[in-house]
């Protein structure tokens, strides 16, 4: 276990933003883990679990407390059941999934930047798929009861980008998490995306090549700005940095009709079924139309060249820059068409 204090916690984000921590401990097992957050806990410490910090703001003033760096490993296959340790690298893991061992269920989820332990967290997903789809349990440890427990899928309250660990921060913190993968010899799951089956050759509901699905995820997540490039300022991000708005018909009935008044009766924004009463749009679409495309900004912090949902660090941002530009960001998107965005990333320190 490495102890570090005053240390920098910018080069551990992917937005390259943020202040020092007062101490970083990096820990490597889930004993480690534990031990460090009880001792913040006994001490009335501020504590901040960090994974790979790809969904994360910190604010310039850093951290006050303990920041505890989880760099646990493991990926352990039974069969088709496939639990990997918080710390283990996303992207190596599904990497190691598909094209190691043939299996299917987060093909879709290549190249999402960060640590497995943050996937359950925030109901990670992409391309038609998220993790709710196949993790069958988490485990976790319980600050309140001051114990490790296995959380069983139905009692993760997974929701779009949700889950009752996002719900309540303070009080779980993720050692493991177990997913129910499937050998469909050589298949992909489902193709539920518009955009990776036109680029599949395949129509929606159709299975593809498991090992062409994961390539061509990356291709257009690259395309996106989406897969980290540390010569890419367009990766220096926290991904998308808005969620995508779920409305209820009367706002939805009353976003129409902002879109009609603003880019005329012809013009029909996306939606998707999110639920009974309940429509999703796109938060990259109500942006561009808001007269934000493609790069805009002039300092220190821009919309991505790629993708209007990705704020980016053009190499000297702060996150008070960042900031700065998401508020106008979202102000212009609630002024253009009444709906207001949500920020997906983690604020610390900060609020938007």
């Amino acid at each position: 276990m490495q102890e570090l204090h005053d240390a920098p916690l910018a080069p551990l984000t992917t937005l390259r933003i943020g202040g020092p921590a007062a101490r970083l401990v990096t820990a490597t097992t889930d004993d480690e883990v534990v031990a460090v957050v009880r001792a913040a806990d006994a001490a009335g410490e501020p504590l901040l679990v960090l994974g790979g910090g790809s969904n994360l703001v910190i604010g310039d003033a850093g951290f006050p407390g303990t920041v505890l760096r989880i760099a646990t490993k493991g990926f352990d296959l039974d069969g088709t059941r496939l639990t990997l340790a918080a710390g283990e690298v996303w992207t190596e893991a599904v990497d190691r999934a598909v094209l190691e061992h043939g299996l299917s269920g987060i093909e879709f989820l290549a190249g999402i930047p960060g640590s497995a332990g943050a996937t359950p967290v925030q109901n990670v997903g992409a391309y038609g798929q998220e993790v709710a789809d196949t993790v069958t349990e988490v485990v976790a440890y319980d600050r309140r009861a001051g114990e490790t427990v296995t959380v069983p899928a139905a009692d993760c309250g997974f929701a779009y980008r949700h889950s009752r660990f996002k719900a309540d921060p303070d009080r779980y913190v993720v050692l493991r998490v177990t997913f129910a993968l499937n050998d469909a010899d050589g298949a992909s799951g489902p193709v539920r995306y518009t955009e990776t089956a036109r680029a599949l050759g395949v129509a929606e509901g159709e299975r593809a090549d498991l090992r062409a699905a994961r390539e061509t995820v990356l291709k257009l997540r690259a395309g996106k700005g989406m897969v980290l490039d540390p010569e890419d300022h367009d990766s220096w991000s926290a991904g998308s940095f808005f969620t995508n708005p779920i409305l209820t018909e009367a706002e939805h009935a009353a976003f129409l009709a902002r879109v009609a008044e603003r880019l005329g009766p012809d013009v029909q924004p996306p939606a998707y079924p999110a639920g009974e009463g309940r429509v999703k749009t796109s938060a990259a679409w109500l942006i561009d139309k808001a007269g934000f495309t493609k790069g805009y900004g002039a300092g220190p912090a821009r919309l991505s060249g790629k993708h209007t949902l990705a704020l980016t660090n053009r190499g000297a941002a702060t996150a008070a820059d960042l900031l700065a530009l998401a508020r106008e960001v979202r102000d212009g998107v609630h002024a253009a068409f009444g709906v207001t965005l949500v920020n997906e990333p983690v604020m610390v320190g900060v609020e938007l």
